[in-house]
């Protein structure tokens, strides 16, 4: 499903070239469950933003799912993007002023699905999720654990074969983390590819394969 080759990421920092990424040579296959894990500055996120094609490379190249994403203009970038790759963030970028319901729906709106198939589709994703009863509440009227849910609900309203989470229990307790993880988990089951980025071992150590970075690079074992 992904294949990176070569993929390096370098950024300016005042009269500082910093180089996030260098040489990243990476496979993953199609329902994977894989943690990224290491200490800030490690190359984490960049590498995510480069999988989730919110960033390019300045060197190497990038195939998902048999598609070579390096030199694709950015509407088709942004086509890709919406139909094949979902994304969970720690800090849920829920609009305040939608209902779940409504934060939910944005992805089918901006992908021009008519209003009675987005209807259908939200209220499947939310009774996935348990979120039914939720629908109606603006994210100050829920928990964190149901805001993340409520994330993870709109991430995977499209169906995507791509499952990209930013430390997605990192501002929840024990308990509505390892309820999101679960979810996450259940979703992987179901042949979603799931990308984790994380600090925590606990989490880290439930994936199926655990990649180390440091300095950039992906740390041998």
């Amino acid at each position: 499903m992904i294949a990176l080759r070569g993929i390096s990421r370098s950024f300016r920092v005042g009269e500082q070239q910093v180089r996030a990424l260098h040489g990243v040579d990476l496979d993953i296959d199609s329902g994977d469950y894989v943690a990224i894990m290491g200490p800030s500055g490690s190359g984490k996120s960049t590498l995510l933003n480069i999988l989730g094609l919110l960033d390019r490379p300045d060197q190497g190249r990038y195939r998902l799912d048999d598609i070579e994403t390096t030199d694709l203009d950015e509407e088709a970038r942004a086509a890709l993007r919406g139909s094949r790759i979902g994304f969970v963030f720690q800090s849920f970028h829920l609009i305040p002023r939608l209902s779940a319901a409504e934060n939910v729906e944005l992805p089918l709106m901006l992908a021009g699905l008519a209003p009675a198939a987005r209807g259908e589709r939200v209220a499947r994703a939310l009774d996935r999720l348990g979120l039914t009863e939720r629908a109606d509440h603006r994210p100050d009227q829920l928990s964190g654990g149901q805001r993340q849910r409520v994330a993870i609900a709109r991430a995977t309203v499209m169906q995507p074969g791509l499952l990209l989470a930013d430390e997605p229990t990192g501002n929840l307790d024990r308990r509505s983390g390892e309820e999101v993880i679960a979810t996450l988990e259940a979703l992987n089951d179901q042949g979603v590819t799931l990308v984790v980025v994380t600090h925590d071992p606990v989490v880290g150590g439930r994936a199926g394969r655990r990649i180390d970075m440091e300095d950039g690079g992906i740390r041998a074992h």
